[in-house]
């Protein structure tokens, strides 16, 4: 996986969740968030771009 930035890395993650683990998509969206790296906004605006926000939304709203 290419890490291009942080909310990308998480998308990106998510979008592999399958592959590597949906474990390792939650622990880089709360490193990311914990870290304040990311925003709800710039996750939100790359996961439509990713098409996984449907899938990230339920992990999106628990952080807000």
């Amino acid at each position: 996986m290419r890490i291009t930035g942080p909310a990308r890395t998480v998308v990106d993650a998510f979008r592999y969740r399958n592959k590597i683990g949906l474990d390792v998509a939650l622990k880089a969206l709360r490193d990311g968030w914990t870290r304040r790296r990311i925003g709800i906004l710039e996750l939100e605006r790359h996961a439509a771009l990713g098409r996984v926000s449907r899938v990230m939304r339920p992990y999106l709203e628990s952080l807000a």
